[in-house]
């Protein structure tokens, strides 16, 4: 495998596409084909390379261009994707996944059994090093040997073209959610050896087996997916092709919007939210997720517990969600919020803490003012200028704003640095920083899935949060067969969590965005994606 140069490749495709107007493949001209929807979900990704995207708007892009075994349905169900039937032994440690008839590559060749297990050990290689690998593939056998360099050793087999057998080392009931998450889509192993990390930044190598296949990119402008004829459910597909337009400032995607350029934008400008009200292409609707803080654990004075607490107590989580952010958010009090399921079937939230909050969603002065001092900072005296992070969107900038004034209340003085999309996440990832705005949207609805990011050696794990106590429930909750052993493990990591104040929630995501009533067939999924595969445009 080729070692990560991501940003180098992005930068020399910027270069070709500046000087000479646009990269395309040799198919591009398919595109004008039929209809073309074009939405705006985000700015450039920094990666469409499904091994490494950690955010919603790469995640929105893969999902039109590739697809896992299984795929999530409009009613939020697990259907079947590249494979049309599949089954678990009866101890639970054997997952067969039979593929359809006749799959083929968006270039037309074969796609077999075979392409899914390359695609799985890539996402175990170290030299990939894909921040998922531990989430979707640390319970499948031979994974520690794996995420060594030993790629062979996954449990991961193709028993013939059509049939994949995965090998798990203890049971994992929501195994069939991580078979339709996008990390474990497959590539072409031909088309990524022979380029490196290029393959995902050039069209002419982007092979994909999705709906939609991309034929022209143009950084900083639009990427345009046109539709895979090669697809297994091409018929069903309406679409001539999906243009994303790279818009990073909400007041341009507006502005698109109105003219009529683009038919869909998520980024709306909140100075606009107020007058959108009843407005029925304006639309709010709940996700799985939480918007918060990371502090970079690493560095001083976040390693101080006590620095973290204060720091959150001090904030009015209230104001925030439903003043700052004109009620499109609600106030986070844990962690983990509504919609993630417990092993019986309840609301999680509901079970956290003994059935209270964690935090109190206004303001505690008083308690920061305590915490401050038991770290040895009374008042904010002998503490550093604090350094505060984000991208310019949403409402990231009014919160860091909000942030500056309220630890200001406790005697802490923050720098806030804005930066743009395509250079905050790698900051963040790298620890080049000191408290970061940061959220996650879930990928299933296991809570595992965040608290899984909060563990010691996870490559989502920004902060760097490192807690033995954590750890140890987290792997509980990971090898037990017992469902209520297995929930007050998952409990049991999030009180520690919570009490160690390892990050800072500020409130529960809502997507909300403009949508005009032409698009017909799409729909929006608790995940935080708009799906436009089988769209239309009401003419």
């Amino acid at each position: 495998m080729k070692k990560r140069v991501l940003s180098i490749l992005l930068a020399a495709v910027m270069t070709v596409s500046l000087a000479g107007g646009m990269v395309m493949s040799a198919s591009a001209e398919e595109a004008a084909e039929g209809k073309q929807l074009s939405v705006q979900v985000g700015p450039d990704p920094e990666t469409i390379d499904p091994a490494l995207n950690s955010a919603v708007d790469g995640g929105n892009m893969i999902l039109h261009s590739f697809e896992c075994l299984l795929t999530i349905d409009q009613e939020g169900k697990i259907a079947p994707g590249q494979a049309e039937t599949w089954e678990t032994s009866e101890d639970g440690l054997t997952w067969t996944f039979h593929l359809r008839d006749g799959l083929k590559w968006s270039d037309g060749s074969d796609l077999t059994a075979n392409d899914f297990v390359y695609s799985w050990r890539r996402v175990c290689d170290p030299e990939v090093a894909a921040p998922y690998a531990e989430t979707v593939l640390g319970m499948v056998e031979g994974f520690s040997d794996a995420i060594d360099g030993n790629l062979e050793a996954l449990g991961v087999t193709a028993v013939d073209d059509k049939t994949l057998e995965v090998k798990l080392s203890a049971p994992c009931t929501y195994f069939d959610s991580l078979a339709a998450f996008a990390t474990l889509s497959p590539v072409q192993e031909a088309t990524v050896e022979a380029n490196g990390d290029a393959w995902a930044v050039d069209p002419a190598t982007y092979v994909s087996n999705g709906p939609f296949y991309v034929s022209e990119w143009v950084p900083g402008s639009y990427i345009i997916m046109a539709k895979n004829p090669n697809y297994w459910n091409a018929d069903a597909v309406k679409l001539g092709s999906i243009k994303w337009n790279l818009i990073e400032d909400a007041n341009a995607a507006y502005s698109a919007y109105q003219s009529g350029e683009v038919l869909m934008i998520k980024d709306v400008p909140t100075e606009e939210i107020p007058s959108l009200d009843g407005n029925e292409e304006f639309h709010i609707e709940p996700i799985i997720g939480t918007y918060y803080l990371s502090y970079n654990i690493t560095v001083e004075p976040f390693d101080n517990a006590n620095v973290r607490k204060a720091l959150n107590l001090a904030i009015d989580r209230e104001y925030v969600a439903n003043t700052l952010m004109q009620g499109t958010y609600t106030p986070a009090t844990n962690y983990i919020g509504p919609g993630w399921k417990d092993t019986d079937g309840t609301d999680f939230a509901d079970n956290a803490n003994g059935g209270e909050p964690y935090m109190s969603a206004t303001a505690d002065i008083e308690g920061a003012k305590a915490a401050l001092a038991e770290a040895g900072y009374p008042d904010g005296e002998g503490l550093p200028v604090l350094h505060y992070t984000t991208n310019d969107s949403g409402y990231h900038k009014a919160v860091a704003e909000y942030l500056q004034q309220a630890w200001k209340e406790i005697g802490v003085t923050l720098e806030v640095e804005v930066v743009e999309w395509s250079s905050f996440t790698p900051m963040r990832r790298n620890q080049e920083y000191e408290i970061a705005r940061n959220g996650w949207v879930g990928d299933y609805s296991d809570p595992s899935n965040m608290l899984d990011i909060l563990y010691s050696s996870n490559g989502n794990n920004d902060g760097k949060y490192n807690s033995p106590d954590f750890d140890a429930a987290m792997d509980t909750a990971r090898t037990t067969v017992d469902p209520v052993e297995r929930s007050a493990a998952l409990h049991t990591a999030e009180d520690t969590l919570m009490a160690d104040a390892g990050c800072c929630p500020l409130a529960y995501y809502n997507d909300y965005w403009l949508q005009s009533s032409k698009i017909t067939g799409m729909w929006h999924s608790a995940y935080g994606y708009w799906h436009f595969m089988y769209a239309d445009i009401a003419e």
